[in-house]
């Protein structure tokens, strides 16, 4: 009998009398093991030896869960600064208690939730009490933790694994073992002695150049076999939806937009008529750059303009907002929380030189918010910017363009709730349902702009306007109810390598 090299090593490899897994048969056969595995299907067609199958389940801890094994878990640390402030006794201020703890930033939110949740006490109005029973040598969680990290073994209960995978402390994974084992009729064929076939499994270049391929025997190609799991280069999902937005806006006849993302106050809010005292423009909202801390190049006489409206209004009823205004405010550089920058740039001509009515324009970029992270909110996200310069534009036209945009991604259930923003009148927000909870989620904000706005820019007719999420047009496309699976550090790999694209 002849067989080729790699059928033969997992022969000689393999045993009569017990099963061995393929990893084992390669590595003792001196083979890849994706090559073992389909020499292995081969041999098993022969009849020669025959290939079982199991599915292992493994946990194993994430960097999030080896950071806890090391420093404790966030309740767990809260609850000890609670007892040694005497929060058994009395209650003790929470702001002493995260810093006694060493707490800040998300694991701030992390102890909160499961400090109460496991029973170690109460939070009330900023408040803590600790209950002396609790007894945190017990923590099943931190149990588990400690003995997954020692042994990675997966006996612990279920029902503490299905938790620490809620918390994202724990990966399962299911993989399928293949074991072969010699049937008698492999046996008999080592016995009997088995000689090499010079066949060749792989075309080389070289073969196609010197012609030598037409004479060789190539082995058989077993398409059954496992074949090396690769994780190619992918155009990651919220790339593919912001370049689909692109081409619909284009195909709408809008031109591109561009821009600073950290941008003097000046075009962020001032000239959106967002007064200086506003709560939006506080260091609660937004980012500001300590170095440089001004812009200098803004252009005198649209400043001036620009102040004006803040201080007296535009027309014979404005009326301003009677509030501080000052230049110094005006220069300062922040990361823009809007991409109306860029409208306030190419409206006042500042950008591209003056533009003549009609005209329409939108931008797809970045924008830097101080929220809480939640669901729906980051601190960074993209923003669908647009406006339309026209003669006597309505809110049917701006409901209308919103239609037509949204019906190009199956979106065909907007809702429109009249809404407040010093920069346009009327306003409204954009509502859409949530495929999968049939939740309403905001999805954008819109208007025309105020005379406030247009006037100092030098636009004598209507423009409207509006800002939309790409994130939230993601989760109303796809489905998704926690934008953080898909963007940012806490994003699902597998989901992004299997999603489906929605055309």
């Amino acid at each position: 009998m002849k067989l080729p090299h790699t059928q033969l090593a997992v022969l000689e490899a393999a045993s009569a009398e017990e099963d061995r897994p393929t990893t084992e048969v390669a590595s003792a056969a001196d083979l890849k093991p994706e090559a073992a595995t389909r020499a292995a299907f081969e041999l098993e067609e022969a009849g020669l030896v025959t290939v079982s199958e199991e599915t292992d389940d493994s946990v194993s801890l994430t960097d999030e869960g080896h950071t806890y094994v090391e420093e404790g878990l966030p309740e767990l640390s809260l609850y000890e600064a609670a007892l040694d402030a005497g929060a058994d006794e009395d209650p003790a201020s929470l702001g002493e208690l995260l810093g006694a703890a060493g707490l800040d930033g998300p694991a701030v939110d992390i102890a909160l939730a499961n400090f109460a949740r496991k029973g170690y006490g109460s939070v009330d109005s900023g408040d803590v009490s600790a209950d002396p029973d609790a007894d945190p040598a017990t923590d099943a969680e931190r149990l588990a933790l400690e003995q997954l990290a020692e042994d990675g073994e997966s006996d612990v209960d279920a029902d503490v694994l299905d938790q620490l995978e809620s918390r994202g402390l724990i990966a399962r994974s299911e993989s399928t073992v293949r074991s072969v084992r010699l049937t008698d009729e492999g046996v008999n064929a080592l016995m009997e002695g088995i000689e090499v076939a010079e066949t060749v499994d792989q075309l080389t270049p070289e073969m196609l150049t010197s012609g030598e391929w037409e004479d060789v025997e190539f082995t058989e190609y077993n398409v059954e076999a496992d074949a090396e799991q690769v994780q190619g280069g992918k155009e990651h999902i919220l790339r593919q939806t912001a370049n689909r937005v692109k081409d619909v806006l284009v195909g709408m006849g809008f031109e591109e937009m561009e821009g600073p993302h950290a941008d003097a106050q000046f075009w962020i809010n001032d000239c959106l008529f967002m007064p200086q005292d506003h709560p939006a423009r506080t260091h609660w909202d937004q980012f500001a750059l300590e170095t440089p801390d001004e812009i200098r190049d803004l252009p005198e006489d649209l400043v001036d303009r620009i102040h004006t409206a803040h201080k007296e209004g535009v027309g014979e009823d404005g009326e301003g907002y009677h509030s501080p205004w000052t230049e110094e405010t005006a220069r300062r550089l922040d990361l823009r929380g809007h991409t109306t920058s860029l409208s306030m740039r190419y409206l006042s001509g500042h950008q591209v030189g003056d533009l003549e009515p009609p005209q329409r324009y939108f931008s797809v970029e970045k924008v830097y918010r101080n929220d809480t992270l939640d669901p729906t909110h980051l601190l960074e996200f993209f923003q669908i910017e647009g406006w339309v310069m026209a003669e006597d534009l309505s809110v049917r036209d701006l409901f209308g363009t919103f239609t037509e945009f949204y019906e190009q991604f199956g979106i065909t259930d907007l809702e429109f709730k009249p809404h407040y923003n010093p920069y346009t009148e009327p306003s409204f927000e954009l509502f859409g349902e949530h495929p999968e909870t049939g939740e309403i989620v905001e999805v954008g904000n819109s208007g025309i702009f105020r005379d406030e706005v247009t006037d100092p820019l030098g636009v004598d007719c209507d423009v409207m306007a509006w800002g939309l999420s790409l994130e939230r047009l993601l989760m109303l496309m796809y489905g998704f109810e926690d934008i953080r699976d898909v963007h940012g550090t806490l994003c699902d790999l597998e989901l992004l390598r299997d999603v489906e694209v929605v055309y």
